[in-house]
């Protein structure tokens, strides 16, 4: 069986890789935490040119960004999904491509192929996946081959075609939106990618008041440059703050409470066991850690607290735990579980 071929692509680093965006000065290096707590907060006003309220959606993915990690967006059509995502990559000032998932995409519409030439031989046609920020909208509406081309990318940041292995750009961040199970023609996603996205945020309508906002900002149909949003990052400062998140301290108090959480969804003998298919995997233990730095990071601090895990403990675990039918049924959800965990387990 021949090997495959590692193929020397240029990563991205202080400059960024052909398709890549690049902007200019964005401010001197990233050093103590009231610089990231000022950056992130510049970020957000930013989002407000564009995006009324989401407060907690926009928050939840810078936070997945500076994770190094992917986020899972579920909601309803029209609740600015695509506009969000859309909105970040242009203020962190990165290249961004959108995939619109339909029931006849080819796993090859995402990762490219290989084309072939008189002239020139075999050659590499790169897909939209070879960018920053991959937008994966609608991922379940096309059947679990097309979604699964997405899942060597998001794990191993590279795409492997005719044996020869391609390297994405850094950074590289997915996030795909979702609509609920109930709307019809959506398929579920396979468990092994659901678990690939560091957090699941659920999105919902906006109040009265921003709705109305939402209207008087949008007496026309306005285009997305017409909001002239300003590039606040690029990609190596997203690089800088990646680096950030592992300097932020976690006692062994707290390692030990996020281990515990993560072992009573795999309990047998509790309350909600009952209604739990599949309890969370040790990534599960791996994506708390890591999301709980960055939530005490954006907060300005270099440690990690309780209430840290608290806030990011709904995101992470609400896709990696497998209810079943009774669940179902009963109209038991997986943040209801949580919810109970989080009661029956004494933070330190």
């Amino acid at each position: 069986m021949a090997k495959k071929k590692k193929v020397d692509n240029k990563k991205v680093d202080a400059v960024a890789e052909e398709g890549v965006t690049v902007v200019g000065s964005v401010g001197p290096p990233i050093k103590t935490k009231a610089d990231v707590v000022k950056l992130l907060s510049a970020v957000k006003t930013e989002m407000g040119k564009i995006v009324v309220g989401q407060e907690k959606i926009i928050h939840g993915i810078l936070r997945a960004i500076i994770c190094n990690g992917h986020v899972l967006v579920e909601g309803v059509p029209g609740v600015a999904k695509t506009l969000i995502v859309r909105s970040v990559a242009s203020i962190l000032g990165c290249d961004m491509k959108r995939i619109q998932f339909t029931v006849d995409l080819l796993p090859t519409d995402i990762t490219g192929i290989m084309s072939y030439t008189p002239d020139k031989g075999f050659e590499m046609i790169k897909g939209p996946v070879f960018t920053n920020f991959v937008l994966a909208d609608e991922i379940n509406r096309s059947p679990p081959k097309t979604q699964s081309a997405l899942l060597e990318a998001m794990q191993e940041r590279e795409v492997t075609l005719s044996r020869q292995t391609y390297a994405l750009p850094n950074p590289f961040f997915v996030m795909a939106t979702e609509n609920p199970l109930e709307v019809s023609g959506v398929y579920s996603l396979p468990e092994a990618q659901i678990d690939r996205f560091l957090f699941k945020l659920l999105i919902g309508y906006p109040d009265a008041d921003e709705e109305k906002m939402v209207l008087r900002k949008n007496t026309t149909i306005n285009a997305f440059d017409s909001y002239d949003l300003k590039a606040v990052l690029n990609p190596s400062r997203i690089l800088e703050l990646q680096a950030k998140v592992k300097e932020v301290f976690t006692s062994e108090a707290i390692e030990e409470y996020i281990i515990k959480i993560v072992e009573e969804t795999r309990k047998k003998d509790w309350e909600y066991a009952k209604y739990i298919s599949y309890g969370a995997s040790p990534r599960a233990s791996i994506a708390l850690f890591i999301a709980s730095k960055a939530e005490a990071l954006m907060h300005g601090r270099d440690y990690v607290t309780p209430e840290d895990v608290k806030t990011i403990v709904y995101p992470v675990l609400r896709h990696r735990i497998i209810l079943n039918y009774e669940a179902e049924a009963e109209e038991i959800t997986t943040d209801k579980v949580i919810s109970h965990i989080l009661s029956s387990i004494s933070a330190p």
